[in-house]
């Protein structure tokens, strides 16, 4: 028996899907549909009921998988126990990043994590927060950089830095020379917004409420590129982070405004699972923040 069959049997029960399951294990729908089936073959039972428009876990396929979390978890501490006796700061790390953090931290954060831990190698899993969240809780990365709110049990988080929202609009906006901006302003402007699901969508939403009374289903975008680029060719405004606004990517087409103060921000943090990252590595990658030294960070570690 394979504990990688057991990890994908847990994968299904929490989704009863196989495709979301196999996302979520990072693998291919077919091997993890195959490794399943092999593990009823070894243990002769049926453990899931296939149906033509429907799956779901058998009874004995229930009692197997509140088993195999047992098995898991013990697998973890043993792994936890066996890398307290290594150098933490030496090795592989997955760290998993939102998509509206990493490609902003990240030029800086990887630099400034090698001065501080050098022998540590670091591996990227960018994603959304909740497939985040799936993925600390079953090993798949060993912490992940989200903003708050981030409430998963069995998860510690640590405040890393503050980071204040701006406005940002055409070159050619009445509102360019501006100093500030309130955000009861925003909602008479066609504004660009993240697709559902994204947290920094809510976060917005949540600064500048005016924004969800308005038809806003037909100015969304996938990205904060793709959202800068709309706004570039007078589709809207929109509220972005300021990590994305700075030098690196700035572009004459557009324009950022900063909000009145007390202005709209968002709190990102490191959330790691308390049985699996030592508090070496929780330092370090605080470290590496600290050393940064981005205006458009407050940090607060």
């Amino acid at each position: 028996m394979k504990l990688s069959a057991l990890r994908y049997l847990v994968a299904f029960a929490d989704q009863l899907s196989f495709s979301r399951a196999a996302e979520q294990c990072r693998v291919s729908q077919p091997s993890l549909s195959v490794a399943l089936q092999r593990l009823e073959d070894e243990l002769g039972v049926t453990l899931i009921e296939r149906g033509k428009h429907h799956v779901a876990l058998t009874e004995v396929g229930e009692r197997v998988v509140a088993q195999a979390r047992i098995s898991l978890e013990e697998v973890d501490r043993i792994e936890s126990v066996a890398q307290s006796g290594k150098d933490p700061l030496v090795g592989s790390f997955r760290l998993g990043v939102i998509h509206t953090i990493a490609p902003y931290l990240l030029p800086d954060l990887i630099p400034a994590l090698r001065q501080v831990a050098p022998g540590l190698t670091l591996y990227i899993e960018e994603s959304m927060t909740a497939l985040l969240a799936d993925y600390l809780k079953y090993g798949t990365v060993d912490a992940a950089i989200v903003a708050l709110p981030f409430d998963v049990p069995g998860v510690d988080t640590q405040v890393l830095y503050d980071e204040v929202f701006e406005v940002v609009v055409p070159r050619d906006h009445p509102w360019v020379g501006r100093s500030h901006i309130s955000t009861s302003e925003i909602g008479a402007e066609d504004v660009l917004v993240l697709k559902a699901g994204n947290c920094f969508r809510e976060q917005v939403l949540d600064a500048c409420p005016e924004i969800s009374h308005t038809d806003a289903s037909m100015r969304q975008g996938h990205s904060i590129e793709t959202i800068r680029a709309m706004v570039a060719s007078g589709y809207g405004v929109s509220v972005l982070p300021k990590s994305a606004l700075s030098d690196l990517y700035k572009s004459d087409l557009v324009v950022s405004i900063p909000f009145e103060e007390p202005a709209p921000l968002r709190r990102i943090a490191l959330a790691w699972r308390r049985s699996s990252v030592q508090d070496t590595v929780v330092d370090a990658l605080v470290q590496a923040v600290r050393i940064m030294n981005k205006p458009a960070y407050h940090v607060v570690v």
